[in-house]
């Protein structure tokens, strides 16, 4: 007679999570790879700076290393939060200061940001007149997250945006002329982390009379275009009516199951989202205590979408879900969007990103493009919202693994360790030479202009959801 091994059960079962398979991330990784091995380099028609300056830049970009190093090491170690970034700020207007160039703090009245300036070469007062020459800001970002400090690389962002601004500057003195002719801007954005300082900046008038922005991001891959969808933050408010939950419950109105009702129904709608929208919540109120039944109850929602478009359509569809929840329990609702500015999608511009792959070509980098890097690591950055104002620049560089993902520890160790500083000294020359090129070639900028306005042109964002 046969006998079949009783099953045995763990005790601890569900005492802790389960680990989330590496299945997914590694098929699309693999996919990824096969894709960039069968695709050819990426290329530009633009002619840029010439090759005389982008020497000149390179060996200042060398002879700068070990203080921008330090600077990234800095900042890393400071891991000051969103509009909080005092010393930071400090430590990067000190750099400046040693290199002969003033800046001015508390730019448009935010304390932790800043903006240093060079025309043709030479460092101006910030507070200067303005010339009619073309205008190219290089984006600092500084701010670091709580709990995990640098885990977005943003000590490599704002040390190799300060380096690339000083890499121009220190190749006009060697050259004793002007490495661009027209005007360079460094312009530090506190708190993109959950404040979006840039579109506060944006509003104030920051950004008037630029004609193009660029900054680079750490990453576990090389992109010139890896989607940054946009977000809107929406906090949604039921009001009910009190009564004891076991004497009288039919007396109330319970504001809490208005709240459960509505997370149920849009973890339905999500089986109708567009690909790459993204909806995810958390209950900030559901009531004091158990034995009462909730006056009122919050949910929170963050709501990302691919396209301004879509986005505000996403938006659109929350509200009717909101009011529907509310006749269907008895509640009444109040809906406030956007309690900090909202992100919009990041609209990259090829020509610039072009130019960016020919330079990191020659620094031993292969650079790919969103048709061949996994899509579904998508989040949001302030920038979006000056890509629609204006045309900008905002790749991906590889510090990491492609199996690592941002905002955790295991990525700011690659922020603080060798491969950063690697991709710290590759992302200065790359941005410096950008700067050069833009700032040199006609035939660019042209180009670089053509394709925004063919997007669509200049959008007002301060109104787009109005």
């Amino acid at each position: 007679m046969s006998t079949v091994d009783s099953p045995t059960f763990d005790v601890r079962l569900g005492e802790r999570p389960t680990t989330p398979s590496t299945t997914y991330v590694a098929e699309a990784s693999r996919r990824a790879r096969t894709r960039a091995h069968a695709s050819s380099p990426i290329t530009s028609a633009a002619q840029g700076a010439p090759q005389s300056v982008l020497d000149v830049i390179e060996r200042a970009r060398d002879a700068l290393r070990p203080e921008i190093e330090a600077l990234a090491d800095e900042l890393f170690e400071l891991r000051e939060e969103g509009f909080d970034e005092h010393r930071s700020v400090a430590a990067i207007r000190e750099v400046l200061q040693r290199h002969g160039v003033p800046s001015e703090a508390n730019h448009h009245g935010l304390p932790t940001a800043f903006v240093a300036r060079t025309i043709d070469g030479t460092p101006v007062d910030p507070r200067a007149e303005r010339t009619g020459a073309q205008r190219l800001a290089i984006l600092a970002e500084y701010d670091a997250l709580p709990g995990v400090g640098h885990a977005c690389g943003h000590n490599i962002i704002g040390a190799s945006s300060v380096g690339a601004f000083l890499a121009v500057l220190e190749a006009s003195r060697e050259l004793g002329e002007p490495v661009v002719p027209g005007e360079v801007v460094l312009l530090g954005t506190p708190a993109e982390e959950g404040g979006n300082g840039k579109e506060i900046l944006a509003a104030r008038g920051a950004f008037d009379g630029i004609d193009a922005a660029i900054m680079a991001h750490p990453f576990g891959f090389d992109s010139i275009d890896h989607p940054f969808i946009g977000r809107r933050i929406v906090d949604i408010t039921y009001h009910g009516v009190a009564a004891h939950a076991s004497a009288s419950p039919f007396q109330g109105r319970n504001a809490l199951d208005a709240v459960a009702l509505h997370y149920q129904a849009v973890a339905l709608l999500r089986q109708q989202l567009y690909p790459g929208d993204r909806i995810h919540a958390n209950v900030t109120d559901g009531g004091q205590r158990p034995n009462i039944i909730p006056e009122t109850a919050t949910v929170q929602y963050y709501v990302r979408s691919e396209l301004p478009q879509t986005l505000r359509e996403l938006s659109d569809r929350l509200d009717d879900i909101s009011h529907g929840v509310a006749l269907a329990t008895g509640t009444g609702v109040s809906i406030d969007w956007d309690p900090q500015p909202f992100t919009l999608p990041i609209r990259h511009n090829r020509a610039l990103g072009e130019r960016w792959a020919v330079h990191q070509a020659s620094q031993g980098r292969t650079v790919l493009d969103a048709s061949t890097t996994p899509s579904h690591l998508a989040a949001s950055s302030d920038f979006g919202n000056i890509s629609q104002r204006l045309p900008g620049l905002h790749p991906v560089l590889k510090i990491s693994g492609e199996e690592v993902g941002i905002h955790t520890n295991e990525f700011a160790r690659y922020a603080g360790g060798p491969e950063g500083k690697r991709g710290l000294d590759d992302a200065v020359f790359a941005l410096a030479a950008i700067a050069a090129d833009f700032l040199h070639d006609p035939h660019l900028r042209a180009a670089v202009r053509d394709e925004f306005e063919q997007a669509g042109g200049t959008i007002d964002v301060e109104g787009f959801f109005s």
